[in-house]
């Protein structure tokens, strides 16, 4: 059942939000970062905890089978929400950052010396160093993605590096620090034609775009659970089957195994085989209430509502003055990145703070990209389905107030 788009009653199923910190109304403006849970997500871990804790797949017992169709159930409810072809398709991990470097591990067999990997330049660190760390072992040579003055990938450069034959590219479907949407489909399309093994990090687009693995056709798609209202501690690995199908096993022990002797082991099928060990159980029931969640909106309303607040944001931000934005444009989702003059971040994030604002301030864990707009770090102000109009006039009020201190 879908709900009509009333925004009070989507923003009052988060619980978090009704808080005030020292007397002010929290607004929280650091969901790229990690997003708020909605009461159905808390308790799909709560029931699991207090009436099905058990592990999953090994026992006979009630319990056991119940936790391990809720578990295997969530699969299927990944498959059909990212479109997959097959549920086998879907690794459970604990998070993009596993799940990146489970696929730059496994592939090590089939990268030689002086292979070129191709990288993103506004990627995440953790789309970024398992690559390096892939070079180091097998001789590649790792060449970043030049990007246009909008700070999306620029798709001459990226054409001009495919001429270079290389054996893999990792991109990003919506970059960390910014918000800049990539155009992954034609990207990967264009990898693919020059024969290519194509990485698309989605933990910053799966909260706000509908994901369709086969419409992208790409090799592997990877994203978390706390990106998109649901727990930390679980993500997602896609990949073809015949791509994950040839990974070898970054984890190996209980689980993945088919037999086991002193004389050697012979792993399982997928996903067993890349899911080794006991499972963050409790997580990957959330992400499956945080996908009920998310289907139960209006989403073509949401989208909308998300990209005016966005604008609404980038507008204010433009008439307070002495700000400087980096990479805003029409076409960026859930993230707006500025400074404040030459004031150092930190301070003003601190000063915001203590107003009640939560944003996020730093490198953003995206070094390379700050290198290239020559600055040491910013301040990044990042929307979900929960935030209002309201949450922009407060965030632009208390900014207002530490532009009065510092300048």
């Amino acid at each position: 059942m879908t709900i009509a788009f009333e925004h009070d009653a989507i923003r009052a199923q988060f619980p978090t939000l009704a808080q005030q910190l020292d007397e002010i109304p929290l607004c929280y403006l650091d969901t790229a970062a990690t997003s708020q849970k909605p009461q159905s997500v808390i308790d799909a871990i709560n029931h699991y905890y207090q009436f099905d804790n058990a592990n999953v797949h090994r026992a006979a017992h009630q319990l056991s089978a119940r936790a391990t169709k809720h578990y295997e159930t969530v699969r299927e409810q990944v498959k059909s929400f990212i479109n997959s072809a097959k549920a086998e398709e879907i690794i459970f991990t604990h998070g993009t950052t596993e799940s990146i470097n489970m696929v730059a591990y496994g592939i090590s067999q089939q990268i030689s010396a002086n292979d070129i990997i191709l990288v993103d330049s506004a990627a995440h660190h953790a789309n970024i160093v398992p690559w390096q760390e892939l070079a180091k072992r097998t001789g590649a040579t790792i060449k970043p993605i030049p990007l246009n003055d909008n700070l999306s990938i620029d798709h001459c450069a990226f054409e001009q590096l495919l001429t270079l034959s290389p054996k893999l590219v990792a991109l990003s479907h919506v970059t960390n620090a910014l918000g800049t949407v990539n155009d992954v489909a034609t990207l990967v399309q264009k990898a693919k034609s020059a024969g290519a093994i194509t990485l698309v990090d989605g933990a910053q687009a799966i909260a706000h775009f509908d994901i369709d693995v086969q419409q992208i056709d790409c090799d592997f798609y990877v994203f978390s659970g706390h990106k998109m209202y649901g727990p930390t501690g679980v993500g997602i690995l896609y990949g073809r089957f015949a791509q994950l199908d040839q990974l070898v096993p970054m984890l190996t022990g209980g689980e993945m195994i088919k037999t086991v002797s002193f004389t050697g082991t012979t792993f399982g099928s997928l996903p067993n085989k890349l899911e080794a060990g006991t499972p963050a159980i409790s997580a990957v029931i959330g992400l499956g209430a945080a996908i009920s969640f998310i289907n139960s909106l209006p989403k073509a309303q949401v989208r909308q509502h998300e990209q005016s607040l966005l604008e609404y944001l980038q507008q204010r931000l433009t008439q307070l003055g002495d700000i400087s934005l980096y990479g805003a444009n029409a076409n960026n989702t859930g993230a707006v990145a500025f400074n404040l003059a030459n004031e150092h971040h930190q301070d003003v994030g601190i000063l915001l703070d203590q107003q009640g604002i939560a944003v996020r301030c730093g490198h953003h864990c995206a070094m390379p990209l700050m290198d290239l707009l020559a600055i040491k770090g910013c301040c990044r102000a990042s929307i979900g389905v929960y935030n209002n109009k309201q949450d922009i006039d407060q965030f632009i009020a208390a900014l207002v107030n530490v532009k009065a201190l510092l300048l």
